[in-house]
């Protein structure tokens, strides 16, 4: 059995009515650890610990080290994850809750990055949070679950954070025979690595993070995201910190799941009725989910000058 479940596949009335247009919402939201991250993580952890791994190791400013700690306790295998100064009190007691040793470290992902790769000994594996083909694999499922519910979309809208995600459903589409597809690949000002990239045409390091959807602080790209940005057909749009946030309040008002800024993000496009889903008859939403954010904590975010 693997780690993650298959997510209802819904129709949102609300933004259907709202865009004009049949939207579907694939909920990955509902995993266990509260976001899409356990179908990669789970089958990479599954995979190494197959190969005789003892301890996993991981980075992660949430959601990701929830998925590896919680796959860690499915399997009976320790875990340690590093997490930045910036990841929030309430990521910090998930992870503890699934029973993972957690190292606060360095300023951005990438110090914890560094530091969690020095930790890794010979009977370690470690896990990245999006730039490994396992992840890639894993969270392609999500696809597979799509096609074989009949639908069909004509676009798919989802958030970028490092580009696992992203990358995981180019390559779902591909296998399904859907590589004409558009991805609408959406960020936060001041999180936007993958829309610098997109325009460069190469992976582009930022200097900060600068948005509170903190799952989106990746400063760079995985390449992977770059590769398919060239190979297929993709959007990249960029919205507002506030525009994340309404839509986190909107998203939980009309189908009762708190989801995270990062999540919100690409929401918003349906929210807004954005022009980068106007040329689309039939779209599909990947609600990524998000466990690390309270609703109290979006509130106080959106009232923040």
């Amino acid at each position: 059995m693997p780690l993650h479940i298959e997510t209802p596949l819904v129709q949102s009335r609300h933004l259907s009515v709202h865009c004009g247009r049949p939207v579907w919402l694939k909920m990955d939201a509902l995993q266990p650890p509260g976001s899409f991250k356990i179908r990669g993580v789970g089958h990479a952890c599954e995979t190494y610990v197959q190969r005789g791994a003892q301890r996993l190791v991981s980075s992660s400013g949430g959601n990701a080290g929830l998925a590896v700690a919680y796959a860690g306790r499915s399997l009976g295998v320790p875990v340690t994850v590093v997490v930045p100064r910036t990841t929030s009190e309430r990521a910090k007691e998930l992870l503890q809750l699934e029973e993972a040793e957690v190292i606060v470290h360095g300023a951005s992902w990438q110090e914890a990055n560094e530091l969690a790769l020095s930790l890794v000994g010979p009977t370690d594996a470690f896990l990245h949070p999006f730039d490994d083909p396992l992840l890639w694999h894993g969270h392609a499922t999500m696809i597979d679950e799509v096609a074989r519910s009949g639908l069909q979309p004509d676009a798919v809208v989802l958030s970028v954070g490092g580009g696992g995600l992203l990358s995981g459903v180019a390559e779902g589409l591909d296998r399904n025979g859907w590589g004409h597809v558009p991805i609408v690949a959406v960020e936060t000002e001041g999180a936007a690595s993958f829309h610098a990239a997109f325009k460069a045409g190469h992976a582009v390091q930022l200097d900060q993070i600068n948005s509170i959807a903190t799952s989106l602080g990746a400063k760079r790209v995985c390449d992977q995201a770059v590769h398919w940005a060239k190979e297929r057909p993709m959007h990249s749009v960029v919205v507002s910190d506030a525009s994340a946030l309404s839509a986190c309040e909107r998203f939980l008002a009309d189908h009762r799941v708190l989801v995270e800024p990062a999540c919100g993000a690409s929401l918003a496009l349906g929210y807004e009725n954005a022009p980068a889903i106007a040329p689309f008859k039939t779209v599909l939403f990947i609600v990524c989910g998000g466990a690390t954010a309270t609703i109290d904590q979006i509130r106080q975010w959106s009232k923040a000058p």
